[in-house]
C-alpha cells in the first residue's frame, strides 16, 4: 500500500497521506518503512523548512504524531559556544516550525539516556548540516541502532539533507567535508541504494574541479553493485513499506554503474529501487 499524497486538509492546506494502493502485487509481509527524506531544508529566500513545510506537516498528522524526538548532531556551528549551544539553537529552530502545525520536540541532546528517548519516540527527524559527525555522534551514543529499529518497525522518520543520507546504507555520497572521524562509514540502512542530496547538474562557471556527477561515477567505479540517487533541491522521496514516490518540483537523475543516467519526473514510482 502506498499513501496518495495528493489529498488537502482543508483548514491548513496540508498533504494528507490517505492510504491507497499503488501496487497492488506487493507482498504484504514487507519492511514496515514510513520514511519521509528531503533533499534540502530551505530554498534561497524562503523561511527554513518552508518549502517542505506541507509535506512534514501532512505526513505526522496523518501517523497522528504530537510529539516528535530529533537528532541535532550534524548542527555543528549554529553558536559560538560550543556543540551542546549549537544544538540547543538547532533543536529551538526546528521546535519553532513544528510548533504551527501543534507538534511538540524533545532532542536526544538533552537526555542522559538518548537510546531510551528514541526507543520510546513517536516520530523521529534527523536534521541536516555535517553527515560526517552525525553518523559519528548517532554511533557513539548508540541511537543508530536504536532509531533503526523503530524506523523498521514503523516508527515514522524524516531527514533532510544529511538526515537523508543516513537512512542510507553509508554517509559516501555525502557532499560534506570530512570534519569528524566516526567509528564507521555504515548507516542507518533503511533504503538499499545511496542518495547524494542537493544534487547539482553543473560546477559554477569558471569551476575546472569535478562535476558532481563525475564523483558520484568516481563511488561507482568502487561500489559496483550499489545504486546512486542525485536528488535535487526541492524534492523528496515518500517511501511506506515496499513503495516509493518522488515528490516536489525537480526530476530525480538515478545512476547505475556502466550505464548513463536516467531522469525520472516529480510523482514517478520508484518502488523497484526498494
Amino acid at each position: 500500500m502506498f499513501s496518495d499524497l495528493h489529498g488537502v486538509i482543508v483548514k491548513k492546506k496540508y498533504f494528507n497521506f490517505k492510504t491507497t494502493s499503488l501496487n497492488n502485487t506487493i507482498d504484504k509481509a514487507v519492511m514496515k518503512r514510513n520514511l519521509l527524506l528531503i533533499s534540502n531544508s530551505t530554498m534561497a529566500g524562503e523561511a527554513y523548512l518552508g518549502w517542505p513545510l506541507n509535506y512534514i506537516a501532512g505526513f505526522l498528522q496523518t501517523h497522528h504524531v504530537k510529539k516528535i524526538t530529533f537528532v541535532p548532531f550534524a548542527g555543528v556551528n549554529l553558536s559560538d559556544k560550543g556543540l551542546t549551544e549549537s544544538y540547543d539553537v538547532y533543536t529551538k529552530k526546528v521546535s519553532e516550525v513544528l510548533a504551527t502545525f501543534g507538534v511538540e520536540i524533545e532532542s536526544v541532546h538533552q537526555t542522559n539516556n538518548p537510546v531510551e528517548m528514541v526507543a520510546n519516540a513517536e516520530a523521529i527527524a534527523v536534521g541536516g548540516g555535517n553527515t560526517f559527525h552525525l553518523v559519528g555522534k548517532m554511533h557513539e551514543t548508540g541511537i543508530m541502532k536504536a532509531i533503526k529499529a523503530k524506523a523498521e518497525s514503523g516508527t515514522p522518520y524524516i531527514g533532510w539533507s544529511a538526515g537523508s543520507n543516513v537512512a542510507c546504507p553509508t554517509l559516501k555520497t555525502t557532499n560534506d567535508m570530512p570534519i569528524y572521524e566516526p567509528v564507521r562509514f555504515e548507516a542507518l540502512n533503511l533504503i538499499p541504494f545511496q542518495i547524494n542530496p542537493h544534487y547539482l547538474d553543473a560546477n559554477p562557471e569558471g569551476h575546472g574541479g569535478e562535476t558532481r556527477q563525475q564523483r558520484i561515477e568516481e563511488f561507482l567505479a568502487v561500489n559496483r553493485d550499489m545504486k546512486v540517487l542525485g536528488l535535487r533541491e526541492a524534492s523528496l522521496l515518500y517511501v511506506e513499506g515496499d513503495s516509493m514516490r518522488l515528490m516536489g518540483k525537480r526530476d530525480l537523475r538515478l545512476f547505475v554503474f556502466g550505464k548513463e543516467p536516467i531522469e525520472y519526473p516529480p510523482d514517478s514510482d520508484l518502488s523497484f529501487l526498494l
